[in-house]
């Protein structure tokens, strides 16, 4: 039908967001090799009633504000948006949404990996079998750390945060936790609620769960580094630029701390050389939320967003209610 409203998507997706939109509207998939370019994504806005995204595909506010009268809704595809000029969409009464609850215990489970694959040397073993060298190791060599009765500390105990810090009671681990409000759900469990230097003073992990906005861009800097201890191992599972690439390199090299578990990077998909070249540190291509069940939730989700929203109803996910008057 001529009048059929029009999605595009704008990057390889699981078959069941196609699928679901198509039975509405009319859908066109990214079907090129690489990233689109923003040209590219510019010229499709500008013809489209929603388009789909996700947190590595930028929507500024000059792709924004060049879209055409019709773009009713950007849909991203992961919890984070900080990707789309939130402010510029409102502006232009476009809602935006996203796709928290269903990437949450992936996730979560995911920085546990990093976190005991750092501290016990996973990919450092992992290499030195894969060199073929001889097993000539004397009883002191590849010690990791301990973390069975040691100190957890948890900055930002929203969904992901809270549900990571729960999966420490099998370890029997002090948890310290600093959030801008108190979690009862936490404290229940004997957490304490502390400053940011408290908490990077005394935990022995420290794993990161916030989302990135102004207040948090190098939450974890140089300063905060110089409070950790030099056996403690940093895990960021959020956002790269939460974190102050330079001065962990800095702390790794100098042993201001121990090690660190990383699926995400200040200026992704670039990642600092000299974090490749180190053996402290575990690093994922941001993968966290990558399950077939939080995949796949993550595309159902997007695409109840986008028909809600095209409807000219209130998504379950919308970032910016005010558009809604």
């Amino acid at each position: 039908m001529a009048n059929r409203k029009k999605v595009y998507v704008a990057l390889t997706l699981p078959k069941i967001l196609a699928e679901m939109l198509e039975r509405e509207y009319e859908v066109e998939v990214y079907d090129r090799k690489g990233p689109i370019s923003k040209e590219l994504l510019g010229e499709k806005m500008r013809t489209v009633d929603a388009v789909v995204v996700s947190a590595s595909i930028a929507v500024p506010r000059d792709v924004i504000e060049s879209a055409g009268p019709c773009l009713k809704a950007i849909v991203n595809y992961g919890v984070g948006y900080n990707n789309i000029d939130v402010e510029a969409a409102t502006e232009r009464k476009i809602m935006v949404t996203n796709t928290p609850d269903v990437l949450t215990d992936a996730t979560a489970t995911f920085a546990w990996c990093l976190m005991l694959a750092a501290a016990r040397r996973v990919g450092e073993g992992d290499r030195f079998i894969r060199s073929g060298k001889p097993w000539n190791l004397s009883p002191c060599d590849f010690w990791g750390r301990d973390i069975t009765g040691r100190t957890l500390g948890v900055i930002g105990t929203g969904r992901i945060g809270t549900s990571f810090a729960l999966k420490s009671r099998g370890f029997d681990m002090k948890i310290l936790y600093h959030d801008v409000a108190r979690s009862e759900t936490l404290e229940k469990l004997g957490a304490n609620l502390v400053s940011k230097e408290e908490l990077l003073r005394e935990s022995d992990f420290v794993s990161l769960h916030v989302p990135y906005i102004p207040a948090t861009h190098h939450l974890i800097d140089a300063r905060a580094f110089e409070i950790m201890k030099p056996t403690a191992i940093l895990v960021n599972c959020a956002r790269g630029p939460v974190v102050d690439e330079k001065a962990l390199v800095a702390a790794l090299k100098t042993g201001q701390i121990w090690g660190a578990g990383l699926d995400v990077y200040e200026n992704e998909p670039v990642v600092s050389p000299e974090l490749l070249e180190m053996e402290n540190v575990v690093m994922a291509p941001h993968i966290a939320s990558a399950s077939p069940d939080s995949r796949e939730g993550m595309a159902r989700l997007a695409a109840e967003n986008c028909i809600a929203a095209l409807a000219g109803k209130r998504p379950g996910a919308l970032v910016n209610p005010e558009v809604l008057g």
